[in-house]
């Protein structure tokens, strides 16, 4: 299926991703591994729940670590460009009979809570808590040296239904997967903020999380991450890599944090801000589009993901199956 003119002019402004707020089955085993291990900065933290932010962020937080009986995913946030986009989203979203309501989220303003089209809990605003700049404080820096949230993965039962709905909001697909015989998406990039994307998905049972990336300085850092999790206990937490993408150029690593949700560690991708920028297109049957050089990913990594919070899965239209390591 031909991939959507991207809208310049959308309903409402997404300026880019913003965090993502998990639930968590041991809040001081998963402080832990994002604070201590990764080295995402903790800005606020009680008995239910921890937030954190990276190296370059000013925003209060890009993480929420809530306690909670079962690990789940209770929401991807966007910042909007300006407070009058809120009341734009929530009349875009009430108009094609989508859940919309306001809530209240600490260290934010108003906050919309809204579903796209499978039902993925997504949360809106417009202001959050700044924080003083921490990004020339090198003391801080420690484990893998995160600098900032870069995009979120998903699982999509439908992805050419997910890249049509977002693409309606502004998002701009940047590559693509297509699977040749019935030339349905099997995957798709789109961004808002200029790089590779800020949402993926990815065809399998959804809508779950597949990963949520943060953007490190150089290849070297996650080389000392690896260094860093053989020797403290976390080996078993590799999940695949080091390797580099075809898709994207992104030299990557994933990880399970302690509950088991997928975090990628990435950079080396490329600038797409041009509003005319042509994706590029892959064939679902070609190893280099997952993997440029590097192992092949594992079925887990096919298969496995982050359930959303009352969020019922459906399985996907699209059998097809690209390469899976034995």
């Amino acid at each position: 299926m031909p991939i959507p003119k991207p809208n310049l002019y959308p309903p409402f402004n997404i300026v880019r991703l913003s965090h993502v707020d998990y639930t968590v089955t041991d809040l001081a085993k998963s402080r832990a591994f994002y604070a201590d291990l990764l080295g995402l900065q903790v800005t606020a933290e009680d008995g239910e729940a921890v937030y954190l932010r990276a190296m370059e962020e000013r925003g209060h937080h890009s993480v929420v670590l809530r306690q909670g009986k079962e690990p789940s995913v209770g929401a991807l946030s966007l910042k909007l460009y300006c407070e009058e986009d809120l009341d734009r989203a929530k009349d875009y979203f009430e108009e094609r009979q989508l859940p919309a309501e306001w809530v209240e989220r600490p260290y934010q303003g108003r906050t919309l809570r809204a579903r796209d089209n499978f039902g993925t809990p997504l949360e809106l605003y417009f202001r959050m808590d700044r924080l003083p700049p921490i990004h020339q404080k090198y003391a801080l820096y420690h484990g893998v040296k995160p600098l900032r949230i870069d995009h979120f993965n998903c699982f999509s039962p439908d992805v050419d239904a997910s890249v049509e709905f977002y693409s309606a909001m502004g998002f701009r697909v940047t590559e693509y997967t297509e699977d040749d015989e019935s030339k349905r998406l099997w995957a798709a990039w789109l961004h808002r903020k200029g790089g590779v994307h800020d949402m993926a998905f990815t065809n399998g049972k959804g809508p779950r999380l597949h990963h949520a990336a943060f953007w490190v300085p150089t290849p070297l850092n996650i080389i000392d991450l690896l260094d860093l999790m053989s020797t403290t206990g976390y080996l078993a937490n590799i999940e695949r890599g080091p390797g580099r993408h075809g898709i994207s150029n992104a030299f990557f690593l994933y990880l399970r944090d302690p509950d088991g949700h997928r975090i990628e560690i990435y950079c080396s991708d490329y600038q797409t801000v041009d509003p005319d920028l042509e994706p590029i297109k892959w064939d679902l049957k070609d190893p280099q589009r997952q993997t440029l050089w590097g192992a092949p990913a594992p079925r887990s990594w096919f298969e496995e993901g982050s359930l959303f919070l009352d969020t019922e899965v459906q399985e996907p239209l699209l059998k097809a199956q690209p390469i899976i390591a034995p």
